[in-house]
């Protein structure tokens, strides 16, 4: 049974992807104490708890911000020059940092990856994640001009038309998802914000 607004995928061989809800915690942060696991008062999950100074740690989802840049009825991608999914193509995207906005941090992204400067950035999506705990905030953006080439973590940087786009060779399902939804839209010409769930389906058990 499907959900609407769910996306069932299966993961991409051979890249393994690991669930990343709890990560573990020997000490505190903030006085060096050894942490346990408890609920807290109040509260209805397990958190690492410093026993010692009392603090809570809370882990929450990482946000990713990335973009899909447009040029002349193309879009630009990279080749991953680092891992996981090293040699393969996505969307410039990557974490947030603190002090920036999401918008920020899309274009700091698209820049450290392609070295390509963008504009009028609008929200075209919100991709949640929940077995690795992380949330996609994609945007549509205009590249300000054709002044791009490979960052740090780039391998390649290229200007594709939709007939061209490597599909076999996309490093995420996520980015598959957006560039399905971004080019049914521009058949449309209509570009709705797109909430999205994509979920792993359950292990199959032989």
């Amino acid at each position: 049974m499907s959900i609407p607004g769910v996306i069932y995928y299966e993961p991409y061989p051979p890249f393994i992807q690991t669930d990343n809800i709890n990560i573990s915690m020997i000490y505190c942060s903030n006085c060096g104490a050894q942490v346990v696991e408890r609920i807290p008062a109040g509260d209805s999950r397990s958190r690492h708890v410093c026993l010692s100074c009392q603090t809570v740690h809370y882990q929450n989802p990482k946000i990713v911000a990335g973009c899909i840049p447009e040029r002349d009825g193309r879009l630009l991608l990279c080749r991953r020059a680092i891992e996981p999914r090293h040699g393969l193509w996505t969307l410039p995207a990557g974490f947030m940092e603190n002090g920036e906005s999401t918008e920020q941090a899309a274009a700091r992204e698209t820049m450290e990856e392609a070295c390509a400067r963008v504009e009028n950035l609008v929200l075209f999506g919100v991709f949640s994640i929940p077995h690795i705990s992380q949330v996609y905030m994609i945007f549509r953006a205009s590249l300000a001009n054709d002044d791009f080439r490979p960052g740090a973590e780039s391998l390649d940087v290229r200007l594709f038309e939709e007939s061209e786009i490597p599909w076999d060779e996309l490093a995420f399902p996520v980015v598959r998802l957006t560039l399905q939804r971004y080019f049914s839209d521009l058949q449309k010409q209509e570009f709705p914000l797109h909430v999205e769930d994509i979920i792993r389906p359950p292990r199959r058990h032989p």
